[in-house]
């Protein structure tokens, strides 16, 4: 069993794309642009949001910035609370506080938007540290978040580097962003097929593990 177990948020904690879908859709129509098809829709799940309107939309820094601020004016509001906890997820993390467990939030999403998501639905309680981007939506790469996340679990809940080498950390996430930036700072990774990955993204990435269900989880 992993002492501290690291949790990305949209399609691990939450499944929230009705949410995430009808703000690039306010975004787009702000800025006059057809809706894409649903794969592009699909791929703004997980990457930062600044990222994904570069990449899928060809936006130079001023754009997507623009494109990021109007996301935002909406998912600040209300987008935020158009998702739900996935079945067995809440089930899971008390199962894993009960069993003297570190849990923490390692997500792309800018920080005080996560934590009222968890709180109003009932799972900040079973976090003890949550980490994400800046408001802006800067400073999400998946790397740099997991690596601010174990400087505070060193700094403030026992966290040692020889508990990372001895594979007691996990990071668990639902795309390939997650297990990567898991492996580069060292930690074992679990992909979850519930979320919006799929067994091929995370074998071609080397996940360690790949669950059905939350519950798995408490198996490894």
């Amino acid at each position: 069993m992993y002492k501290y177990l690291l949790f990305d948020l949209d399609g691990t904690i939450t499944k929230s794309e009705e949410g995430i879908f009808n703000c690039i859709k306010y975004a787009l129509d702000w800025a006059g642009i057809p809706y894409p098809e649903y794969r592009v829709f699909r791929s703004f799940i997980g990457p930062s949001l600044y990222d994904s309107f570069v990449r899928e939309f060809g936006m130079d820094d001023a754009k997507a910035k623009e494109m990021v601020a109007k996301y935002r004016e909406r998912y600040n509001v209300v987008g935020l609370f158009e998702a739900e906890v996935y079945d067995g997820v809440a089930d899971t993390l008390r199962a894993l506080k009960e069993k003297g467990c570190i849990l923490s939030v390692a997500t792309s999403k800018p920080t005080e938007p996560t934590l009222r998501i968890l709180e109003k639905f009932g799972v900040g309680k079973y976090f003890d540290v949550v980490v994400g981007s800046n408001p802006d939506g800067t400073g999400s790469d998946k790397k740099h978040i997991i690596s601010q996340v174990l400087e505070s679990l060193k700094k403030d809940h026992g966290l040692t580097e020889d508990m990372i080498k001895s594979n007691q950390v996990v990071m668990i996430g639902d795309r390939r962003y997650d297990i990567e930036g898991g492996k580069a700072c060292g930690l074992q990774t679990i992909g979850v097929l519930y979320g919006y990955g799929s067994r091929e993204e995370f074998e071609a990435v080397g996940a360690d593990n790949i669950v059905e269900s939350p519950e798995e989880i408490l198996n490894l």
